[in-house]
Parts: structure tokens; sequence; C-alpha cells
């Protein structure tokens, strides 16, 4: 397999029976009783039967008769009281035995708990630095084993953990220490050469093909994989916390990675998760201050050159940064459950911006992968337009492609209740997801958006130039209005002009902008009341303020 360390570990010594160790001193006491019975039985049974057979019983052989009988009785009594207490003994010492292998084991998988692993991981180093070894440690984390639980049930769960457990000790050399941290996470430890982190490389990848091939449980086959983090005690690792803590920041690391895969721990992904922790902390302040504005990007008919709508995109204005692109933040909040609060916090602050604006604009909102999970979605946003009184009408929610994948189901009831009320919903980012057509035919969309990854490279690109070609006629056929993103320059939104019919937006119409220059830019169409911008923002900070205080 590897040549890493497989001798076998010392064993701990016995532990020590409190109980048992109180008891003893009563074990001593009656054996001691039983004893000194005895001896006045040999010398009390001597005088008696002496007499007896000499012939010269006395006045005082009744009495001895009776101390006699009464002595017996006595060593029977003790003798059963030894018996008992040395029996509570060794059922106290087996229940301790039993007490401390359950306060030290995982119940479902039998492997090392999270005590027990810091415990014994730590005598492995110390005996790992005597030998000149280093300590591998392995984070190993299922990745879809909540997709298996909820569809198959918590029973299928649990046997599929026990199933993986077997695979990762028939993976690790024979010394190595197992624990199950809680849930689908696992951890392994074990002795390896400093200078060959090839062996730890190859065990690595064995349990991941080993963990990553299919399970029959009850004759059905149930599929998962595993990311694993790996961390070495010897690059300035001063503990078994610090060891587990750099393996399961590098088992993250291979999540984001793409899965099923093994990744080492090293120093950058430290200093990220620093400052991922320092994002996730200013956004839970910045959110409800107010510090989260929609930005607005025009979208125009290109064949008139109309302005019909914004896209609203979510900016920080953070008051010691400046503003903070979204690319800094939106996955550190689907990764914390921030994004459906920032989501409808911007979408809160849009629907008071705009709601003055000509009837014909409207606002295309993005909705996360994540928050297309939430059954409640669309009541949430329905929600919102009433608060803020925005005409549903005038909304066109945006939803990825790639989102409808694990959620198509919680997907088709959200687009029929926000249709219901009115509102159009787009596919975006069409073209780079896994099953475009069948989308289509299973959704009820009313706009196809093509992905600007295909618009931006039309000019410089044939099979760019096909594929946009190709989604136009597919959205003429079908009677769907396309919009195309990323048009950068006169030249691309030329050649989509010679394609058909559509909108389109891109820095060729401008970038996106914050609600002063969005209402300069309305005030210079005559598409906007008379409120300045600075009523506008004011208003919607207390709308926030009114809804905290409510909330």
């Amino acid at each position: 397999m590897s040549d890493a360390e497989t001798s076998e570990p010392v064993p701990e010594p016995a532990p020590v029976d409190p109980v048992a160790v109180e008891e003893q001193p009563r074990s001593l006491i009656s054996a001691a009783i039983a004893m000194a019975a005895i001896l006045m039985f040999a010398a009390l049974g001597g005088e008696v039967v002496g007499n007896i057979i000499a012939g010269t019983a006395t006045k005082r052989d009744p009495i001895l008769a009776v101390a006699l009988l009464l002595n017996i009785a006595l060593i029977l009594i003790g003798w059963r009281h030894h018996n008992e207490v040395t029996e509570q003994i060794a059922e106290h010492a087996e229940a301790a035995k039993r007490a401390k292998l359950l306060a030290s084991r995982d119940p479902l998988t039998g492997f090392l708990n999270r005590r027990a692993l810091a415990s014994e991981a730590g005598d492995l180093i110390n005996k790992a630095g005597a030998r000149n070894k280093v300590v591998a440690m392995f984070v190993i984390d299922l990745d879809s084993f909540k997709y298996v639980n909820d569809l198959n049930g918590h029973h299928i769960g649990d046997f599929l953990l026990r199933e993986v457990g077997k695979r990762i000790v028939e993976t690790m050399p024979g010394s190595a220490l197992c624990a199950r941290l809680g849930g689908d996470e696992f951890a392994a430890a074990f002795q390896f050469d400093a200078a060959n982190p090839s062996a730890v490389d190859a065990i690595a990848d064995e349990l991941i093909e080993r963990v990553s091939q299919p399970f029959m449980i009850e004759n059905q086959s149930i599929q998962t994989s595993a990311s694993v983090g790996v961390a070495r005690s010897d690059h300035d690792c001063n503990s078994v916390e610090t060891l587990l803590r750099r393996a399961d920041i590098a088992m993250y690391a291979a999540k984001r990675q793409g899965k099923n895969r093994a990744v080492w721990f090293d120093g950058s992904m430290e200093r990220l998760l620093e400052e991922r922790n320092r994002v996730e902390a200013g956004m839970r302040q910045g959110i409800p201050a107010g510090e989260f504005a929609p930005y607005y990007e025009p979208q125009v008919d290109l064949m008139t050159g109309r302005l019909h709508g914004f896209e609203v995109l979510a900016r920080w204005e953070h008051p010691e940064q400046g503003v903070i692109m979204p690319d800094q933040f939106i996955t550190v909040a689907e990764e914390c459950g921030l994004i459906a609060e920032l989501s409808e916090c911007v979408m809160r602050r849009a629907f008071i911006e705009g709601r003055d604006w000509d009837p014909q604009i409207s606002l295309s909102v993005n909705i996360s992968p994540a928050q297309l999970k939430d059954p409640w979605l669309a009541q949430k946003i329905i929600k919102l337009l009433t608060e803020t009184n925005f005409p549903a009408n005038r909304l066109e929610i945006e939803i990825t492609e790639t989102a409808l994948f694990d959620n198509l189901g919680i997907a088709q009831s959200i687009i029929t209740s926000l249709k219901n009320q009115g509102i159009r919903v787009a596919l975006d980012d069409f073209g780079t997801g896994y099953s475009s057509l069948a989308h289509l035919r299973a959704l009820p969309f009313d706009r196809i958006k093509i992905d600007r990854s295909f618009v931006t490279s039309i000019n410089k690109d044939s099979e760019s130039a096909a594929i946009v070609d190709a989604i136009t006629r597919l959205g003429t056929s079908l009677g769907m209005p396309i919009t195309a993103e990323g048009i950068e320059d006169e030249k691309i939104a030329d050649i989509l002009k010679g394609l058909g019919n559509m909108a389109g937006q891109g820095w060729h119409f401008g970038k996106p902008m914050a609600i002063g220059k969005t209402r300069r830019m309305l005030a210079d169409l005559d598409m906007l009341t008379a409120r300045s911008s600075e009523e506008i923002a004011k208003e919607a900070m207390e709308e926030l303020r009114k809804l905290r205080r409510t909330g």
C-alpha cells in the first residue's frame, strides 16, 4: 500500500477504577473477618472435640458448642460477603471499561470521537518525533451525503457512514487513528517519513478512489465521493488542534477546487480564510447598516436603442474601503448563509428607488443558486413588492441555468408562484448548463439571456458566433425574447443586430451606476418624477430602519 508507518502502537495501561479502589478495603476487612473466624473455629473445635474423645466433658462444653456453631455461621457469612464484594469490584471494573469505551468512541462507526482523537493523536505525534517521523492528518468529508440522506432516509445514511468507515480503515496503515468528527466528516492520522510525502499522496488517492466506488445498500446502488484535506505535523504545527484545523482548511479548499480530491494545506489557505472571516464579519455589520446598495446596468433594445430596463447588481459601499465589487463578497455570503438577507436588502432598496420611474422601465434581479433552495422564495419576493408598492409586472427574476441542476422541483414551484403574480422569469447564462433545452421545455421562462462568454468573443471565435446565432433562432422559434450580455463595443452590437431583434446590455451602453447617476440618466430621457436621489435614498434608509424595528 505504502511505506508509511505500520507498527502497532504501545498499549495504554489499564484504567484505574475509583469505585473498585473504594471497594478494596471492604474486601480486605471481610476476608480478615473470615480468616479470624476460621482460626477461632479451629481453636474451639479442637477443644470441644478433644474433650469428647477424652471423655472429660465439662460444664463449659455446651457453651463452647454453641460458640462453635456461631463461629461456623460467622465463617459462612464472612466468606459470602467477601465473594459479593469481589463480584461488585469486578462488575464496577467492567462498567468503567465500557464507560471509557463509550466516552471515547463514536457509537455508529466505532471510530474514535473528536476528544479521543485529540488525546491519542497527541501521543502519536510525540512517538513520531522520537522516531524522526511526521504525522499526517486527514480530514475527510463526503461530497453529497446530505443529498443521499434526504433522498433515501437516515437509516440509509447511517449505513453509508458505516460502510465509508470500513473503506477508510481498509485504506489506512494498520497503526492509523481513525475518528468520526461528526455528521459525514471523518479524520485519520498516521506516521510517515518526512522525506517521502508521496506515500501520503498514494494513501489519499486510494482513499478517494475507494470511497467513489458504488455502495450496495438495500439492493440499490448509492454513490458518493470525498474531499480530503491533508496537513503534516512538522511545519510549525505545535498542537493536535492546529493540525486538525489545517487539515480542515485544506478540506474546504478541496471542496472549492471541485470536490472528489485531496489537497495539502499551505499557509496561503489560512490567509484566505482570515480574509474570508473578515469579509463575513463586515457583511454582518454592513447589511443592517445599509452599506449594500443596488447599482443599475442599462438594458436597451438593440434595434431602436431605447432604454427598457436595468439589471440590479449589488455593490458594497464600504465606509473605509469604498465600493467593493460582488466577486469579493457574494461567494462568502452564500457560504455563511447571508445571501438571502443581502439579496432582500438590495431588492427592497431597488424597488423603493425605482417605483417612480417610467412604467416601461423594468428591473431584472438575479437570484443566487443558494436562494433557489428556499421553497418560500417566491412568497418573500411578493412580500417585498407589496411592502414597497413596486408593480409586479415591472420585475424580472433571473435564474441561472446551473442553479436548476439540483433544484428543478423547487424551481418549478417558485417560477409558477412568481408568474401567477405577474412577475417575469428569465433563464440566465443560457448555454453554459447541463440541459438547456430540457429546462426550456420544463419551465415557463419569459426570456433567454445569452451568457457573456459567448457574446464577448462573437467577433473572434466562430464557435461562439454559431452558438449565439443558434440561441437567437431558438428564441425566435419559441417566441421568447432574447437578451445578450457582455456587449463591450459597437462592433459586437452590430453583429448582434444582424442576427435579429433582441435586447442587450454591457459596457457599450453603460457600466452599472449608483442611484444618483441612474436618476440623472433617466431625467435626461424624461423618464422619472421630480424626486431627488437624496430623497429616494433617505426614504429607502427609513424603510430599512422601520423594518428592523418591527422585525
